[in-house]
């Protein structure tokens, strides 16, 4: 007497598992290509509404507030404020600038009274790019201006911590930053956090291109690859949905 399974009806059997696992891989990839869809919409929405907020007109600090509750996120929010540079209090973020390497310079601005914002209140401002063997200020003669000034640039947000393990520590005892620590900004300047706007400015490019800091350093670019990334998850799920056809009709001649 033979036991055992009939060998085509093991052959079955696996050809059986085989379309489940290709179907269940199929739903995978379509939902991977649908998924890109949607961050697709997402990101074209978010890049449309950065390009019309950093277009808008500038608004004061007093206004500030208000937007961010209503909108969620204050990023390239362009804003206007008056005050007073404390330069003494420069602090100074490692960039680079058309290629050149050198440094951001940060300074707090302490508000003037005004009506569109709150005297006494500080904020820190990151006025340009100067090159790396110009960060003392004392061999940039003019960059310093006394009085009070007027400042309109964009907002930028906090960051909640270091951004990556690889962008080295900060060197606060230096007054030299690799990522931007708002708060550790805000210490080192003397700076009450709580009478400190919590997020940064960056300064927009002056009249003159030659003085220093220079400004207008703010780089929006957001990749935008969803469209190609969908295409790729679709392309595969065709590809398999092909070879599934395949197996079958060949599986249905024999």
């Amino acid at each position: 007497m033979m036991t055992g399974t009939h060998p085509l009806r093991s052959g079955a059997r696996r050809r059986w598992i085989a379309l489940a696992a290709g179907l269940v891989v199929f739903a995978i990839l379509i939902g991977l290509g649908t998924w890109q869809v949607q961050r697709l919409h997402w990101k074209e929405a978010l890049i449309a509404q950065i390009d019309e907020r950093t277009h808008s007109q500038p608004v004061g600090i007093a206004d500030i507030e208000a937007m961010g509750e209503r909108e969620g996120s204050l990023e390239y929010t362009p804003v206007t404020v008056h005050g007073r540079f404390l330069n003494d209090r420069e602090m100074f973020f490692f960039a680079t600038s058309e290629g050149q390497s050198g440094w951001y310079v940060y300074t707090p601005l302490v508000l003037a009274d005004d009506e569109s914002q709150a005297a006494g209140d500080t904020v820190i401002v990151n006025r340009g790019f100067v090159p790396y063997d110009l960060r003392d200020a004392a061999r940039r003669p003019g960059s310093q201006p006394e009085g009070d000034v007027t400042v309109t640039g964009l907002v930028r947000e906090r960051l909640d911590g270091k951004p990556s393990f690889i962008v080295p520590d900060n060197k606060p005892e230096e007054r030299t930053f690799f990522w931007k620590d708002w708060s550790t900004m805000a210490s080192i300047s003397g700076l009450d956090p709580a009478e400190t706007v919590p997020f940064f400015i960056d300064a927009e490019k002056g009249g003159d291109s030659s003085m220093l800091p220079v400004g207008g350093v703010t780089i929006i670019d957001l990749p935008n690859n969803h469209l190609q990334y969908a295409v790729t998850w679709y392309g595969l799920a065709a590809a398999l949905a092909a070879v599934l056809a395949v197996t079958l009709w060949r599986d249905e001649r024999h």
